[in-house]
C-alpha cells in the first residue's frame, strides 16, 4: 500500500504544540520531535471504533496490550518478553520520574550521556537529583561514549542511575552491541542502575541494528529498567501510551509504590486501542514512513553539499532528527537558533539544550513532507548567506 507523507496536513489551530505556541502564525516548526504525517490507517480506525461507543469512562489495561507488545517486541528486536514484566505508563516522562523518585534521593547524582535529550536533565533536576554528564566523545564527524570517564564517574557512591538514550537523541547513533556490553559491564561493577530510553527504537535505517539493553545477559535483563513507547514511531504523542520493561520482581515492586502514590497506574481510555492497532497492523505504514524519512535525509545531504558546504550534517543511523554541526558560521548555538526563529520564521533547536557541549549544533526534525523540509532549508540557506 502506498502511504501519501506528502500530503501537507495543516495543524494550526489544533492545539498542536509544535505548531500554535508559537504567536506568529508564518513561523516553519522544526523543533520538538513529532511528525507533520498522518498516523496509520489503522490506528485511527481503531480510534474511530473506540470513539463511535461513546463511553468513555474508567478503562482497564486489556491482556492484548500485553501480547501486542511481547509479539512487537519479538518480531522487531528478537527480544522475547513476559507480560509480567510490563508497566503500562502514560508516557516515557512520568515513567523517568517514577523511576528516579523509586531509586535515588535528593542530592544523588544520575549519569547521562550529553549532548542528550534535554528532558532528561528536567526530570532530574525535578527530583532533586544532579546530572552528571559523561560527555559523548566528538571527533571526525562521529560520536562515541568515552568508557574511562563512564568509569570514574560511575564510581561515585552518590550516583545511583544512568539515564540511556538508546538510539541516541539528538546525535543519531545506534550503539553497537560491544558499546552496550561496556556500559552494563561498568555499571554492574558500580552498582548503578541502568534506565534505557528506548522510544527511537524503531526508527533505525538499513545497516544498523537496535539492540534493546536488557537483551544483553541476564544480568543486563534483571538490572535494567527500559522506557519505551509507540509514540514516535506512529506520532502517538498526545495519546499518551507508554510502557516499562522490567524482569526483576524486586525493582518492578519499587516502581508499583510510586506509581500509585503518583496516580500514574492507568492508561486513557484510548490509548491501548491506539498502541494495540499501532503494533498489529502498523509494520507496513511504519517501513514506508522510514523510507520516506530517509530519503528526507538524502535531500538534506544533497541540499547542504550544493548549497551550504559549510555545515556538516551527522550521519543519522536512527530516528528524525538531524544533527548539524553550524561551528564554521562562528556564532553560538543559541544565537543561529534565535536568529533563524527570529529573522527567517524557521525553529530549530539550539544545540545547547542538550547540554553544554552541545555549543556549535543544531537540530532539526525532518518528519514533515518533503516541499516543508525544502522550505526550511531555504530558509536555513537565507541565514548563513546573511552573515
Amino acid at each position: 500500500m502506498d502511504f501519501d507523507f506528502d500530503k501537507v496536513i495543516p495543524r494550526q489551530n489544533t492545539n498542536s504544540v509544535k505548531w500554535d505556541l508559537s504567536a506568529d502564525k508564518n513561523v516553519l516548526p522544526m523543533w520538538v520531535a513529532d511528525m507533520d504525517f498522518a498516523t496509520a490507517p489503522a490506528i485511527t480506525e481503531a480510534l474511530a471504533m473506540r470513539v463511535s461507543h461513546g463511553i468513555f469512562g474508567y478503562t482497564i489495561t486489556p491482556p492484548t496490550f500485553y501480547d501486542a507488545i511481547i509479539s512487537w517486541w519479538q518480531s522487531r528486536h528478537a527480544f522475547p518478553l513476559q507480560k509480567d514484566w510490563l508497566m503500562p505508563v502514560p508516557g516515557v516522562l512520568p515513567a523517568l520520574s517514577v523511576i528516579i523518585r523509586a531509586f535515588a534521593k535528593q542530592g544523588d547524582k544520575i549519569i547521562v550521556q550529553s549532548p542528550v535529550y534535554n528532558h532528561f536533565f528536567i526530570s532530574i533536576q525535578n527530583c532533586g537529583c544532579e546530572a552528571l554528564c559523561n560527555n559523548l566523545v566528538y571527533a571526525n564527524g562521529n560520536y562515541s561514549m568515552d568508557f574511562d570517564d563512564l568509569e570514574q564517574k560511575a564510581a561515585d557512591s552518590s550516583v545511583k542511575l544512568m539515564l540511556l538514550c538508546n538510539p541516541h537523541n539528538p546525535v543519531g547513533r545506534v550503539w553497537t552491541k560491544d558499546e552496550l556490553l561496556k556500559v552494563k559491564e561498568i555499571c554492574t561493577r558500580h552498582n548503578v542502575l541502568v534506565i534505557s530510553d528506548e522510544i527511537h527504537s524503531d526508527i533505525v535505517y538499513d545497516g544498523f541494528k537496535h539492540i534493546p539493553f536488557a537483551s544483553l545477559d541476564e544480568s543486563a535483563t534483571k538490572h535494567s529498567i527500559t522506557c519505551a513507547s509507540p509514540s514516535k514511531t506512529f506520532n502517538l504523542a498526545g495519546i499518551q501510551s507508554a510502557y516499562m520493561i522490567c524482569a526483576n520482581e524486586d525493582i518492578r515492586k519499587k516502581l508499583e509504590l510510586i506509581l500509585n502514590e503518583q496516580d500514574t497506574i492507568f492508561l486513557n481510555a484510548f490509548s491501548a486501542e491506539a498502541l494495540i492497532a499501532a503494533y498489529r497492523h502498523g509494520v507496513e505504514w511504519m517501513n514506508e514512513l522510514k523510507q520516506y524519512l530517509y530519503a528526507n535525509y538524502i535531500f538534506l545531504l544533497d541540499f547542504i553539499s550544493r548549497e551550504l558546504p559549510q555545515i556538516k550534517i551527522l550521519p543519522l543511523q536512527a530516528t528524525y532528527l538531524v544533527w548539524i554541526e553550524c561551528k564554521a558560521l562562528h556564532k553560538t548555538s543559541d544565537d543561529i537558533a534565535n536568529a533563524l526563529l527570529q529573522k527567517h520564521q524557521l525553529w530549530v533547536n539550539s544545540g545547547t539544550l542538550y547540554g553544554a557541549n552541545g555549543e556549535g549544533f543544531i537540530r532539526l526534525n525532518i518528519a514533515t513532507p518533503r516541499v516543508l523540509l525544502e522550505k526550511g532549508l531555504n530558509k536555513l540557506k537565507d541565514f548563513v548567506n546573511s552573515q
